[in-house]
């Protein structure tokens, strides 16, 4: 397994050169987020923006807000990570705040940090608290409030941490997490213990290799998936060592990447990033959406380019009360979702993170929310609903029944989506070839 981990000349240069503090922004900020587009020794080169088209209200929210910055710069997503909503007086110049939520943004108050991308501000609506995508990003005295059977870490993700930051809970996948760090925090975040940290680059260097020296001495390991955090914000030359590295170790046969940047920050996806997936096949993304209103112009392009950059993309939303827990929202969000090149994946159950009653709902609202799309829309539409078992059980699908039982005669009585009962003659299949 040696060799799988030594050096060669073809190989990114090392993590701790590419990564360096010498480009950061803000000293707050950690260098694995946003290294500069430069590699040691190598005078620093212009970064190719993609033209983007500007939606009227995001335009409009530009202006007002940013007047001082050019479009280049509002297109940048670095400008647009060197000027992230971190503060209460930042949130309340662009929103109006209720009682509530100008309480939660108290420093401490809460136990994840709050940063909100310009971008993604710009979504938002400035009089509604109950809008669902401000409910996502804008914290709550309620994520202060720890009920019955909620955790820090329901998914006993820690437990099944064989080195830091990989976790193997499945036989042939392992979860690695590469960064802290994310343009933009969801309340309702399952790693909300362990995200939000400034860590600096040597550390995650270190890190890195363990992981990596450990995924090369397990064979069994088939399927690495990069998230964090979010993996998308790592620098160009960072995602391309880590994608080299794993593509040298024989028995990994692919690799997955978890991000919400189209999203919350669709200024990452740039012609420079594209080149580095289309290097690195096979490779899936898995993205996060919420709601229909993060589909929007911006947001459509990039996963276009990453669609076009042969990675296949699929979606998983998590179920919210208040914020997408209703059948015509999931419809619109998912064939939005298709119509931008991503498949419904995965529709998760909201986990009981500690302060997290006020977004869950009854697990019966996701089985209702799958038979209303069951029939009624393409089958590309619908997602599979599950559970991540609390505990580290993983993941368990949940579905309507659509099976009624057996008939005396053997036959197997099942239920369509209209609900009209049908027979399929299973009782005349002996087992034994004719």
């Amino acid at each position: 397994m040696k060799e799988c981990l030594e050096t060669t000349a073809a190989e990114p240069p090392d993590p701790a050169g590419v990564l360096s503090s010498a480009g950061d922004f803000d000293a707050g900020h950690h260098p694995l987020a946003y290294a500069p587009d430069q590699r040691p020794g190598r005078r620093a080169r212009a970064i190719p923006l993609p033209h983007v088209h500007v939606s009227a209200r995001t335009k409009d929210f530009h202006e007002r807000f940013y007047p001082q910055a050019s479009l280049k710069d509002w297109n940048d997503w670095r400008w647009q990570l060197k000027n992230r909503i971190t503060s209460l007086p930042d949130i309340a110049r662009i929103l109006h705040l209720s009682n509530d939520e100008r309480r939660a943004m108290f420093p401490g108050q809460t136990g994840l940090p709050f940063a909100v991308t310009p971008y993604y501000a710009s979504l938002l609506d400035p009089e509604n608290p109950a809008q669902p995508v401000r409910r996502c990003v804008i914290p709550s005295m309620a994520e202060t409030c720890a009920g019955p059977g909620e955790a820090a870490d329901p998914l006993g993700e820690d437990s099944h941490m064989p080195v830091p930051g990989l976790v193997h809970r499945y036989p042939d996948r392992v979860l690695f997490l590469v960064t802290d760090f994310c343009s933009t925090y969801c309340r309702y975040c399952t790693r909300s213990r362990a995200v939000g940290g400034h860590k600096a680059a040597h550390v995650f260097k270190k890190r890195w290799e363990r992981a990596l020296e450990y995924i090369a001495a397990t064979p069994g390991v088939r399927d690495v998936l990069l998230s964090g955090g979010d993996a998308l914000t790592l620098s160009d030359e960072a995602l391309d060592w880590l994608l080299s590295r794993l593509s040298r170790i024989p028995h990994v046969e692919f690799v997955r990447l978890g991000s919400k940047v189209p999203a919350v920050l669709p200024q990452r996806v740039t012609k420079s990033l594209t080149r580095v997936i289309r290097r690195h096949h096979p490779l899936w993304i898995s993205l996060h959406f919420a709601h229909p209103d993060e589909l929007t112009p911006e947001t459509t392009r990039a996963c276009e380019m990453l669609a076009d950059a042969g990675a296949p993309l699929g979606s998983q939303t998590v179920l919210l009360q208040g914020v997408n827990d209703d059948p015509a929202t999931m419809k619109a969000l998912f064939h939005g979702l298709l119509k931008a090149r991503v498949r419904p994946y995965y529709l998760y159950q909201c986990d009981p993170i500690n302060g997290s009653a006020h977004f869950r709902t009854k697990v019966g609202k996701g089985i209702e929310i799958i038979r209303s799309l069951r029939g009624h829309t393409t089958g590309y539409a619908v997602p599979h609903f599950v559970i991540d078992a609390p505990g580290g059980g993983g993941k368990i699908p949940v579905s309507p029944d659509y099976v009624a039982g057996y008939a005396e005669d053997g036959d197997l009585v099942l239920t369509n989506y209209e609900g009209r009962t049908f027979r399929y003659p299973d009782g005349a299949v002996s087992g034994n070839p004719a």
